[in-house]
């Protein structure tokens, strides 16, 4: 039975905090190592997982996913193994998608991929260089096969934008913190809080806030205004760092997930 992105952020709210959302490359340091990854940030307290499907260009990804995605690349990784991925990771009762460009979708085929992603268990797509107006086919796999669809919205949408962005998804609207490429950054936008609550008066009943959020603190802050906190180059950072060495690299990847989970599932104040 698959887990729904909602079904996790749902449980969460019920619980009086946010969920959190957890973005893994794709077959990094290699396939069965990214399994055993995000079943680290799992156990870890990870409500949603998030596998990332690498690509050459990758336009949206900062340095350290840049790399992890271009290893994993070099090192083989076929569009068959991410759905070994998603497959082995739904076992774990965690939701888990898709974070792709839509090329590699486009070139399989967009009923294909569909079809594919709900037959390992996969909830949806996240797809960050998609705009509504130009996802006809991809929202009509979506509803044939029940996936989430998750498209994005910036500080710089305009109210219009935001709307037709919330329309078109289901699952979550992913609200990017900044404009830009993702990172570790010191601290969170303000625009952030105002972009959250722009979308719900869109009518979205899920928003989750992603890019540069990197450690607890920022986990807790963001946590309180937003349904999910969505953190990925501060976990790839710690497989990047320790590349060659897999079981020192799930160690750290464990302490940065829990400390991270401790702040996203901070009870929200008020």
């Amino acid at each position: 039975m698959t887990v729904y992105v909602s079904d996790q952020i749902n449980k969460a709210r019920a619980q009086g905090h946010a969920a959190f959302v957890a973005y893994l490359s794709g077959g990094f340091p290699d396939v069965q190592g990214s399994i055993d990854a995000a079943k680290t940030v799992v156990d870890a307290g990870a409500d949603i997982v998030e596998i990332g499907f690498p690509y050459s260009d990758p336009t949206m990804d900062g340095l350290v996913i840049q790399e992890a995605g271009k290893k994993a690349l070099e090192r083989g990784l076929k569009r068959g193994d991410m759905f070994r991925i998603v497959e082995e990771v739904a076992t774990t009762g965690a939701a888990v998608v898709i974070m792709t460009y839509y090329n590699p979708i486009f070139v399989y085929g967009v009923d294909n991929f569909a079809r594919d992603l709900a037959n390992a268990g996969g909830a949806g797509l996240i797809t960050p260089d998609l705009i509504p107006e130009e996802a006809g086919e991809w929202i009509e796999a979506s509803n044939t096969y029940d996936l989430d669809r998750i498209f994005l919205v910036a500080p710089t949408s305009t109210d219009e934008r935001i709307k037709k962005t919330v329309d078109a998804s289901r699952g979550f609207v992913y609200a990017a913190s900044r404009m830009g490429v993702t990172g570790v950054q010191t601290s969170i936008e303000s625009d952030a809080e105002q972009l959250v609550r722009r979308t719900h008066a869109a009518g979205a009943t899920n928003v989750c806030v992603g890019i540069g959020v990197s450690n607890r603190e920022q986990a807790r802050e963001v946590g309180q205004y937003a349904d999910g906190v969505i953190v990925g180059s501060a976990l790839v950072q710690a497989l990047v760092k320790h590349d060659g060495d897999t079981k020192a690299g799930l160690r750290e990847l464990r302490q940065v997930a829990e400390d991270i989970a401790a702040g996203a599932h901070s009870i929200r104040e008020g």
